[in-house]
């Protein structure tokens, strides 16, 4: 798990399509990088099986890229 807090943020749910690494996982909605005030509830997503999955809350989609 990435504990370490982002030097950046960026603003939440802006694109609907997000490629997403292994290293990254596992995968939130809004990410870590993402600003979490202005957004919906944090959400963890099940990308492994799939490699696909989709945000119930903001319908984002993400894409695990190997």
């Amino acid at each position: 798990m990435n504990d370490q807090l982002p030097t950046q943020v960026s603003q939440s749910n802006t694109e609907k399509l997000y490629k997403v690494r292994r290293d990254e996982l596992p995968l939130s909605c809004p990410t870590n990088e993402m600003a979490l005030w202005n957004s919906h509830p944090r959400v963890y997503l099940p990308i492994e099986a799939e490699k696909d999955v989709t945000c119930p809350y903001c319908g984002a989609r993400y894409i695990l890229e190997e």
